[in-house]
């Protein structure tokens, strides 16, 4: 009768362990080193980007504010994955408890949800200025700027708020050893006792609603765009729309297609060692909001004679 309790009776794992790249762990000090620059890129980046729209009030327009958003979402989006893979190659400090795991996965999906819907948000923005010039202002008005940008947060959170019940609902009692730098839905999920059907369907629901919704709408938006500006009769006018799309058309590829080759990559890269696999999703969170400022910095006129400005300032 005891043994049929004790077998019965399931413990579940309120602490987790982060193994940061298994296979990897005589190399992490040197894996720390393109983590901890890309960190610091991301951090003077893009508060260099911040800092210069706000300050700058002929900067005050709609693309140049959702861009602002976006630098805010990537220093977001770095800070909560970054810090803790420093502790584990720097401390071997990979233990989060089963409530920290979940906080930390919410805010990722979450982040990176709102980080795809400001990006469609700004392909909207430029089909506005290049497809209805003259009624640009009428339509992108400071509340409806508020109003969209409102939206997308609400839409991120709405949709990933569920999971955290998704996942508390589970027993966790197969393994607490996480091969991975930090935490992410069905990661965690795998590890339950019990099925994680509804927790798939759920993921697979949110990324067709969510990522894949968006993607098609900012395809089908850059189609108007292009065919829009191929019908511009002034070839000065063309080249200076087409390169003002052109930043924008980088970072939507850089965010988008690291993810989608991810994705294929672990479906169809069965054979392909774990580590590569690990490495490349931190790539895909990592590349994003390094090359983000960057690609702004140095395509958008505007802010690239800002910064220019800003360093004859300082060296006078």
């Amino acid at each position: 009768m005891n043994m049929a309790i004790a077998n019965s009776t399931v413990i579940s794992h309120t602490f987790f362990y982060l193994l940061g790249i298994p296979g990897l762990e005589d190399q992490h000090i040197w894996i720390s080193i393109p983590f901890f620059t890309s960190y610091v890129i991301v951090l003077l980046g893009n508060s260099l980007l911040i800092f210069i729209v706000v300050t700058d009030h002929s900067l005050h327009e709609p693309m140049y504010i959702f861009l602002c958003l976006l630098a805010g979402l990537d220093i977001g989006l770095s800070t909560i994955t970054v810090p803790k893979a420093l502790t584990i190659f720097w401390f071997n400090s990979g233990e989060i408890s089963l409530y920290g795991c979940i906080t930390q996965l919410f805010f990722i999906h979450s982040t990176f949800i709102a980080e795809s819907g400001i990006l469609l948000v700004m392909a909207f923005d430029r089909y506005v200025a290049i497809c209805y010039p003259l009624r640009y202002t009428t339509i992108l008005t400071p509340s409806v700027i508020v109003k969209t940008s409102v939206a997308v947060f609400l839409r991120s959170v709405a949709t990933i708020f569920p999971i955290i019940f998704l996942l508390k609902r589970l027993t966790f009692c197969k393994n607490n050893l996480l091969p991975h730098t930090y935490c992410e839905h069905i990661g965690l999920a795998k590890y339950a006792c019990a099925s994680i059907r509804v927790n798939i369907w759920y993921g697979i629901f949110v990324l067709l609603i969510t990522v894949v919704l968006d993607i098609i709408l900012i395809v089908t938006s850059y189609c108007m765009i292009l065919h829009a500006i191929f019908h511009i009769p002034s070839q000065d006018t063309r080249r200076k729309a087409l390169n003002t799309c052109g930043s924008h058309i980088c970072v939507i590829s850089l965010f988008y297609i690291p993810g989608i080759f991810t994705v294929l990559v672990q479906r169809f890269g069965r054979q392909i060692p774990a580590h590569v696999h690990i490495l490349m999703a931190n790539v895909c969170m990592l590349a994003p909001p390094v090359m983000n400022p960057i690609i702004y910095g140095i395509k958008t006129k505007e802010i690239r004679d800002r910064v220019s400005h800003l360093l004859f300032q300082r060296q006078r």
